[in-house]
């Protein structure tokens, strides 16, 4: 997933990047709710985490501006308020969820999938498809029961075709959903990252091919 983090703790944001980042994510970050606002006017990202204590723009209010422009992006608010009063807030002005600091990071990156599954329309992390398997958690795949060998980006560019089945991205989205703002991505690289991961999935039901001029598409071969 490419996800934004807009929290103003320092110690808490590498934390939760560190846990992120060392699952597959991309992940960014804003500590300022006002210039996190003005990111997410012409960004769009696979999930939100936000705290609601923000300099600058609290995080209610960058979660209004989000719904009333039409983004439906999944949203977890990260709040130290535990009242009742402040979640209903929250959720009514359309967050998806939210976790009450402190929280256990294993905790929360359970929540995301979770949302990353609902957004999907999915109950489980395991993905099937006839003698192909991939589970979102343990990020293990399998082609007729022997695991497939992934790095890390790879199981970042399965995760993100897995999402995006019969739709076409070009190397561009690719690109974007893999890497972050820090990072200098070339799409010769995302070429790269494809070619070994295609060879990888060769004899599997589920198959990504290259549409000339366009990008790439992933598919499901009825068995």
């Amino acid at each position: 997933m490419r996800i934004v983090l807009v929290e103003d703790n320092d110690e808490l944001a590498e934390a939760i990047i560190d846990r992120f980042r060392g699952e597959g994510h991309a992940i960014d970050r804003e500590a300022d709710g006002e210039q996190a606002s003005e990111l997410l006017r012409y960004k769009t990202f696979d999930l939100i985490l936000l705290d609601v204590n923000l300099p600058g723009r609290n995080g209610f209010e960058i979660l209004r501006q989000l719904r009333l422009s039409g983004d439906h992006t999944p949203v977890m608010l990260l709040t130290a308020r535990s009242e009742i009063d402040d979640r209903v807030v929250g959720l009514d002005a359309g967050a998806d969820d939210y976790i009450v600091k402190p929280f256990d990071l294993r905790e929360l990156a359970a929540r995301c999938r979770a949302l990353a599954r609902r957004r999907a329309g999915e109950s489980s992390n395991l993905f099937i498809a006839g003698n192909f398997t991939f589970d979102r958690a343990a990020k293990r795949a399998t082609v007729d029961g022997q695991d497939v060998d992934l790095r890390q980006r790879e199981v970042q560019l399965l995760e993100v075709m897995i999402g995006n089945i019969g739709r076409v991205l070009s190397k561009e989205e690719v690109a974007d959903k893999l890497y972050t703002f820090e990072e200098v991505p070339t799409l010769n690289a995302v070429e790269q990252i494809m070619t070994r991961l295609r060879r990888k999935l060769e004899g599997a039901a589920f198959s990504i091919r290259t549409i000339r001029g366009l990008g790439y598409i992933a598919s499901v071969r009825d068995e």
